[in-house]
């Protein structure tokens, strides 16, 4: 009856189900969860500018990349070209992508069991269970970043999408374009490019010429933009990795990070029921049916296993997922993190999950689903973090929760802060004052004069601070996600992860101020800043940045890039002063 049969009948379509029931249960979740987070709103303001004609900047007149996801933006520019809601199109575009990129995984396991299934003796498709799949199911940053406006669906998507293509198309001059855009995804994901495409030499094993026309096709995009990006912006990465030092080396903060994410939801006990079951399937894979050379007799000496050519194809994306996966582990514990709960550990944990997503219903692979699952219902149903709704004691927020109570909406897409009063006063504000279309500078809500057409609002909180500013004003942060010259100061140790720049108001006053200063302001520091803003390397970051782009602007841009991005400033304008301007000390 296992063939034809009744059975049969059963099966198919059980199989079916079980192989979309992941992307099916995160499309739920992750609409049950839908929200906008403050940093997708600082993606919406540039795409509006480029809808407006203004180029890919966040301010008019200031070439800043403040958007991390390259391809995200562009994106979300043709979501809007039609003139769809912007934000919406971020909150349920993400969670598409998110579910297309479970659905990919899904595809990449079945291949990846059915071709080495078929490799050994040809059968139908064998019957393959949730078991990854569970794991990333149950956890809740898994349902919030679903949506959240930010590039997470789209590297899930990705992901998945080119760990399908390196299972199944390795000798694909198109698997290796998909492959190569990872830093447009995100820039940390060139790690993960660059482990794939090593994979697909791997499998394929191409000739002198067909590996050039690969790595050709892989660069020619990331590269063509990387050029662009330090000939217009004047930088070798977008803005906020300038800001966060993503070069910079914080492993206590790091593992603080990795605790907070590993720490509420047991993920030991399913790491322990996944080895459980790999373990024995592992040597048994490996050292049967001839696929390395078994185990020679007590009495021969034991050669070297040699790996079957038959064997590359089906391990080099395995290893592949699980080596990308862990180095995007390595990198986020060594740059310190982030501010928002387990965000950044998501794609390396999609990674490491890849070649356990779907796994076939054999005794020890089914006791470890059970395991899982048993486990996940625990997790999805009761584990979690002890700050809901709130920033935690070592600064990472539950970015969601934080926002759902500020906005007082379960659902917090267009940002009202109905519930956060301080932020609802400065957007009130601040519209006022773009309706009267009179120049004005904003110090978070104090008022002083400006030295622009249009309003100036120095806010923490960007997103917001871009939603309400008009296009043809300038929306500043002092951490420096979209501003330039507070992303080129200084460190401040000790501050809340991702937010460790804060450059003082005199910077701004000396900047897009005029007038009598304000009352509690020290005018030898204003005036500090200001000489400051014309010497040396500050002045040509500020040219960089702000002065016409001619071809002669865009060849400096491209050859002081690396330079530039290096470029470091202290907080401190008369400290600034000395060292920029040669100024002798007071």
């Amino acid at each position: 009856m296992r063939s034809g049969g009744r059975f049969d009948a059963v099966r198919s379509p059980l199989r079916w189900a079980l192989r979309l029931a992941p992307a099916v249960l995160i499309l739920v979740a992750g609409y049950q969860r839908r929200w906008m987070s403050d940093d997708g709103h600082i993606y919406v303001r540039t795409v509006r500018q480029v809808l407006a004609g203004n180029g890919p900047v966040f301010n008019a007149g200031e070439r800043a990349e403040s958007s991390t996801g390259t391809l995200w933006q562009w994106l979300l520019v043709l979501a809007g070209l039609p003139g769809a809601d912007i934000a919406a199109a971020a909150v349920y575009g993400g969670l598409l992508l998110t579910a297309a990129g479970f659905a990919l995984a899904a595809w990449g396991a079945v291949r990846l069991h059915n071709a080495s299934r078929a490799s050994r003796v040809p059968r139908a498709p064998r019957l393959l269970l949730p078991l990854g799949a569970l794991v990333l199911l149950a956890l809740p940053p898994v349902w919030d970043f679903a949506t959240s406006g930010l590039e997470t669906g789209l590297a899930t998507c990705w992901i998945g999408g080119a760990w399908l293509l390196l299972v199944a198309r390795p000798r694909s001059l198109g698997t290796a374009f998909v492959l190569g855009l990872g830093p447009l995804v995100r820039p940390d994901l060139a790690l993960v490019s660059f482990v794939f495409l090593g994979a697909q030499w791997v499998s394929a094993r191409p000739s002198w010429r067909g590996a050039l026309a690969g790595a050709g096709a892989a660069g020619a995009l990331p590269v063509a933009y990387e050029i662009f990006r330090m000939g217009y912006y004047g930088h070798l990465m977008p803005l906020p990795g300038v800001t966060k030092e993503a070069s910079q080396s914080l492993w206590a903060r790091g593992f603080t990070y990795l605790g907070d994410f590993t720490g509420p939801y047991l993920l030991w006990l399913p790491a322990l029921f996944v080895a459980a079951a790999l373990l024995p399937y592992c040597r048994g894979r490996l050292f049967s049916r001839g696929r390395l050379s078994p185990p020679p007799a007590p009495s021969t000496p034991a050669p070297a296993p040699e790996l079957a050519p038959a064997l590359a194809p089906l391990l080099a994306p395995v290893l592949a997922a699980v080596v990308a996966g862990v180095l995007c582990w390595v990198y986020v514990i060594k740059v310190g993190g982030d501010f928002m709960h387990g965000r950044m550990f998501l794609p390396g944990l999609f990674l490491l999950l890849l070649p356990v997503f779907l796994v076939p219903a054999t005794r020890a692979w089914a006791t470890a689903a059970v395991g899982v699952g048993v486990w996940a219902l625990v997790c999805a149903g009761g584990l979690r973090i002890g700050y809901e709704g709130l920033i935690g004691p070592g600064g990472i927020a539950d970015e969601r929760g934080v926002y759902v109570r500020q906005n007082a909406s379960a659902h917090p897409v267009h940002h009202t802060f109905g519930g956060y009063r301080e932020n609802a006063a400065f957007a009130r504000d601040v519209r006022a004052a773009g309706r009267a279309d009179a120049p004005a500078l904003f110090l978070a809500r104090n008022r002083v004069d400006a030295d622009s057409p249009s309003v100036t609002a120095y806010y923490a909180t960007l997103g917001l601070n871009g939603t309400v500013v008009p296009l043809d004003g300038a929306a500043l942060d002092p951490i420096g996600l979209a501003y330039p010259l507070a992303a080129h100061s200084e460190r401040i140790p000790g501050r809340r992860v991702g937010h460790d720049k804060w450059l003082p108001d005199e910077w701004i006053l000396a900047d897009r101020g005029a007038g009598a200063l304000p009352a509690g302001f020290r005018e030898e520091r204003v005036a500090a800043a200001r000489r400051a803003l014309r010497c040396g390397a500050l002045a040509e970051l500020r040219s960089a940045t702000r002065g016409a782009l001619t071809p002669g602007r865009f060849f400096r841009n491209v050859v002081g890039a690396p330079g530039r991005t290096s470029f470091r400033f202290p907080n401190d304008p008369l400290r600034a002063e000395r060292q920029l301007c040669g100024a002798k000390a007071p």
